[in-house]
């Protein structure tokens, strides 16, 4: 389960943080790439809003005897790989669009799977554990994207696919050895306008503990976002760095942030589970990620931005490492557990998209090169998100 973890993000990251962005400037003119990348990352971020409550529910009423989740994930593993073959030969800056769009979608696809396929086979005891173990393995993704970039940057084609390959690989293997056992016929549902439509609701009166970790995710993730969107400009503005020096800072910053965070999310998921308890994680988490966004407006050196960059991993660590946990105990059906996972993607993914012009807004506010006023609100919109978990009832 964690090595598809790491290969589903592997092979979906590296485009996002590299290999993109190489392409478009391979075969756009310098004044339009900026626009031409915003438009494509745009039309890949509507696929993954888009794809993962539909395939989710999908798969939620697969039935044959390759099990619910199974086909879901080799399916959009297979077609993630293949558009990104598309993508890496492309020639025209339209083909790439089309193929990231549909690249998103099938990795979304087995995403929705595989998520729930958490929520099928770990009881509630090993969940905080495999929570903590899986937000590891995102961030360690991420860590490998920026590698990838670096080793394999010089050629596009293997930048593409080796990630990809990695990735396909990881989830075949996790797919063969699923215990995803065949379901009997389910009931036929109607494919309504309102059937539809309802993938993409869940009754926030009749499901408010869901609401509230929905509402809580939001606040952390916008939070999270509204400073790593701007980690390079800070360090060349606050810190006066040169651009060589500020991207060989922040690379550094990020892998102190995720080597503390893999540690601090494994931790934090294996006390959850001996305590019983996921709330006051949340809450310490956000307690640790304001302290480090404090750390981030009084420091005057690189060696305090990577003391901030560890405080930092530390607290989304221990929030990553019991959040899918706390999500999987207030599902509000286990039968529609890919649909209900994948609308509370929309938590995850609709914050990146909001971030950079609410933190551009604040930058602006204060003249344009002060941070302050970003990292004191990312810390109170944390803090916020963290108090939301506090309604709910059914997790200690």
């Amino acid at each position: 389960m964690a090595l598809a973890q790491l290969g589903l993000f592997l092979a979906l990251l590296t485009p996002v943080f590299s290999s993109l962005a190489i392409k478009v400037q391979d075969i756009v003119p310098r004044d339009d790439q900026i626009s031409a990348l915003g438009m494509v990352s745009s039309l890949g971020a509507l696929a993954a809003l888009l794809a993962n409550p539909v395939f989710g529910r999908i798969s939620d009423r697969t039935t044959g005897r390759f099990g619910r989740r199974r086909p879901w994930l080799v399916t959009g593993a297979l077609g993630l790989t293949v558009g990104l073959a598309v993508i890496a030969t492309a020639r025209s800056l339209t083909v790439v669009a089309i193929a990231w769009f549909l690249s998103q979608m099938f990795a979304n696809a087995a995403l929705a799977a595989f998520t729930a396929s958490v929520a099928d086979q770990v009881p509630v005891f090993q969940r905080g554990k495999v929570a903590g173990l899986i937000g590891v393995m995102q961030n360690l993704a991420i860590l490998g994207a920026a590698y990838a970039a670096k080793v394999l940057g010089a050629d596009v084609l293997l930048l593409f696919m080796v990630p990809a390959a990695v990735g396909l690989a990881l989830v075949v293997l996790y797919a063969i050895a699923l215990p995803d056992k065949p379901l009997p016929q389910r009931p036929r549902s109607d494919c309504s306008l309102r059937t539809v439509l309802r993938t993409f609701w869940v009754n926030p009166r009749k499901h408010p503990d869901f609401a509230w970790a929905f509402a809580s995710r939001f606040m952390i993730i916008l939070a999270m976002f509204m400073f790593t969107t701007f980690r390079l400009l800070f360090l060349q503005d606050q810190l006066g760095l040169s651009d060589h020096r500020a991207v060989a800072v922040m690379a550094t910053g990020v892998l102190v942030y995720t080597l503390v965070l893999m540690v601090a999310g494994q931790l934090a998921g294996w006390l959850s589970d001996r305590l019983r308890r996921r709330k006051a994680f949340v809450s310490l988490s956000a307690l640790v990620f304001g302290i480090g966004t404090g750390l981030l407006i009084t420091t005057e050196s690189v060696a305090g931005f990577y003391v901030a960059e560890a405080v930092l991993g530390l607290g989304f660590g221990v929030y990553a490492g019991v959040d899918l946990a706390l999500v999987l105990d207030v599902l509000p059906d286990p039968e529609d557990s890919a649909k209900d996972l994948g609308m509370f993607n929309i938590a995850n993914a609709a914050p990146q998209s909001v971030a950079p012009a609410f933190g551009a807004l604040l930058v602006n506010a204060v003249g344009g090169h002060e941070y302050h006023l970003l990292l004191g609100a990312a810390a109170v919109v944390c803090l916020i998100g963290a108090l939301a978990v506090i309604p709910i009832k059914k997790v200690r």
